[in-house]
């Protein structure tokens, strides 16, 4: 399949990339500098750009089968979730691609009730802007009309792949640590199984 990925030189993203590449996909991955890609960049097209950049982010989505969205923000800078994804649908509708797979996190929407007291007092204290701005990005999404799955994980670390994390729309998953390798697991599953399209399923 041909993927468009977008955020494949951050951490969840790179295990996007390196497992979509394992599977035998072709990935056009926006990027600003190639060489923070994998060495071994075979079943890559580095697509040397900014997510802003509404014909750099066209040349990525162009000829694709479906865009993954991986953006995040990191820290000091200003939030790119919402910005980028409105460049992303764009392009996409112009290209006639309809199907996206977008990560953003638990806590937004209607997940805020599968978090901690905790958890939900960290974000409103410490990550508002970020928090505000994946907001507004499940919203364009939602209203994109296309065939999107919004996955939604929990805490984020950096631990092996294991396969054993609970996911789906039951409300009783509760927000807690699970592994990149795991979520990208899961959101390449999204490629293929249609059970979650236009839906938010959380995985922690």
């Amino acid at each position: 399949m041909n993927i468009s990925l977008f955020g494949a030189t951050g951490g969840t993203g790179r295990e996007v990339l390196l497992q979509a590449l394992a599977q035998g996909h072709r990935v056009a991955a926006l990027v600003r500098d190639p060489a923070k890609l994998p060495a071994d960049r075979q079943g890559v097209t580095p697509i040397v750009g900014d997510v802003l950049d509404p014909v750099a982010v066209e040349d990525c989505v162009r000829g694709t089968d479906a865009v993954i969205c991986v953006l995040g923000t990191r820290p000091g800078s200003e939030p790119i979730e919402a910005r980028g994804t409105r460049t992303i649908l764009t392009a996409m509708q112009s290209q006639q691609v309809r199907r996206l797979i977008a990560v953003t996190s638990m806590g937004v929407g209607d997940s805020a009730e599968q978090m901690s007291f905790f958890f939900n007092l960290l974000m409103k204290l410490t990550l508002k802007k970020i928090m505000a701005a994946k907001e507004e990005q499940e919203r364009l999404i939602r209203e994109s009309g296309l065939d999107w799955t919004i996955v939604r994980p929990g805490g984020l670390t950096d631990g092996p792949r294991t396969g054993g994390y609970a996911s789906g729309l039951d409300k009783s998953i509760r927000a807690r640590r699970v592994a990149r390798a795991d979520v990208a697991e899961f959101v390449l599953k999204q490629l293929t199984d249609g059970q979650f399209v236009r839906q938010t399923p959380a995985i922690s």
